[in-house]
């Protein structure tokens, strides 16, 4: 009796300790798939955000995307702002190096012709001059040795104090065209030249057989420049035609 009833014992023990692996197992199955089911089915919802997420990212039918389409027309704008002021910059550059040439060059003629009233006043002394040169003769200013015993030094004919004069004269009016030429004042000597109303003045005109009409013929005042400028005119007589 007793070693039936050890052995329904043992009999029940084995068959419950077989039946609880086969629960375990049973048990653990659908757990891993039920673990696999939920790895798919967390990942496929999330597949059709990624492709919205796509869809935005994607460029619309101008190649940009409405933000990006923001910043090129900003970009293009600052563009344009910048070759504006780049040409205006340029305009005004060389405004400033024509401003800078015209002072330069305004300085240059101010510097040449500022002393053009002090030698507009000294050609009155060189016509004074001119004018007692021109009326002392030649044969007179200038005596020719003839052989004449000559007086004693102490003693002077009039035609030696004469030549003394003029020769002081003369001098006079050399070293005075001199200065002039320091501050390039030249005279102008239009005897024979065609006549020319920017550089002379006509006082009267005359027919002189032979000579071409219009052709200066006299000088009654020489004219002056002063570098290209025209300080005073030539006073002259012009030939006229002979009929």
């Amino acid at each position: 009796m007793n070693a039936s009833l050890f052995r329904s014992c043992t009999a029940s023990l084995s068959a419950r300790a077989l039946a609880r692996p086969a629960a375990r197992v049973g048990a653990s199955v659908p757990c891993r798939a039920a673990l696999a089911r939920r790895y798919y089915s967390e990942k496929a919802p999330d597949a059709p955000a990624a492709d919205a997420g796509k869809d935005e990212a994607k460029p619309d039918a101008e190649g940009a995307t409405p933000a990006e389409q923001e910043c090129l027309a900003k970009l293009k704008a600052k563009e344009a702002e910048v070759v504006d002021i780049t040409s205006r910059m340029r305009y005004l550059q060389a405004d400033f190096l024509n401003l800078q040439r015209n002072a330069s060059r305004e300085k240059e003629q101010t510097r040449d012709f500022a002393i053009t009233k002090f030698a507009k006043d000294l050609l009155e002394t060189v016509d004074v001059l001119s004018l007692a040169l021109k009326s002392i003769p030649p044969h007179v200013a200038r005596p020719q040795a003839d052989g004449a015993e000559a007086p004693p030094p102490t003693e002077k004919k009039p035609e030696q104090y004469l030549h003394e004069l003029f020769n002081g004269v003369e001098m006079t009016q050399r070293q005075l065209v001199s200065t002039l030429f320091k501050y390039h004042v030249k005279p102008i000597e239009p005897l024979g030249d065609k006549f020319d109303p920017n550089m002379h003045e006509a006082l009267y005109q005359a027919p002189i057989p032979g000579k071409e009409p219009g052709t200066v013929i006299d000088v009654q005042k020489t004219g002056y420049m002063i570098k290209d400028r025209v300080l005073r005119a030539a006073q002259v007589g012009v030939a006229q035609e002979t009929s």
